[in-house]
């Protein structure tokens, strides 16, 4: 198919992009302002607001808010002001009929707000994602740390049970009342005699 290129297309941090279309005609608008008739100026004022849905529809096929990381709209710039205000005025649903389609219109007096209500947005947007990921590492963290003192009350445990069991053991080999050490010197004293002295 043919090579989509937009007018202009504005970067955001994060690799974001606006993609803004100017190409929309405004030969009937130019027309209306040569002629005197109201008559004749409100044919024309038809014809510049069918020609401004016709390119809405045609930005709508193009679907330029398709490119990666794009806003969801296309923003389609009317360089006139009057020209704007003109359609808008007659034609009541046309920012609508716009908004319906994914395309957004604009003038000059309103593209620059518009592209920084945009910057704002998408700048809450990172702080709220980022609010949600230091959430979520903040509850993985506790869940480790919970986990990491469990397991150090086991070894813990582990090492009483160990130290008791190491206790008992040498209390019945060499400390305790009627430890082994002790009984084998006494069947030594009764004349016991093992294999290294005999």
């Amino acid at each position: 198919g043919k090579k989509m290129r937009p007018d202009a297309v504005i970067k955001y941090p994060d690799e974001r992009n606006v993609i803004i279309d100017s190409k929309v005609s405004l030969n009937a608008y130019e027309k209306m302002n040569s002629f005197e008739s109201s008559e004749e100026k409100a044919q024309l004022i038809t014809l510049h607001i069918g020609s401004i849905k016709r390119h809405i529809d045609d930005l709508s096929r193009k679907r330029y808010d398709h490119i990666s990381e794009s806003l969801d709209f296309t923003i389609m710039f009317i360089p006139i002001e009057p020209a704007f205000l003109v359609a808008v005025q007659h034609d009541q649903n046309l920012w609508n009929y716009a908004y319906a389609r994914h395309v957004i219109l604009v003038s000059p007096t309103n593209l620059i707000a518009f592209l920084k209500l945009i910057s704002d947005l998408w700048k809450r947007d990172n702080l709220s994602q980022n609010a949600l990921k230091i959430s979520e590492a903040g509850a993985k963290l506790y869940d480790k740390l919970v986990g990491f003192v469990d397991n150090l009350e086991k070894v813990g445990k582990n090492m009483d049970l160990a130290q008791k069991s190491y206790s008992d053991a040498f209390s019945q080999l060499y400390t305790g009342r009627g430890n082994l050490i002790k009984r084998a010197e006494d069947l030594k004293n009764m004349g016991l005699q093992n294999k290294i002295n005999k």
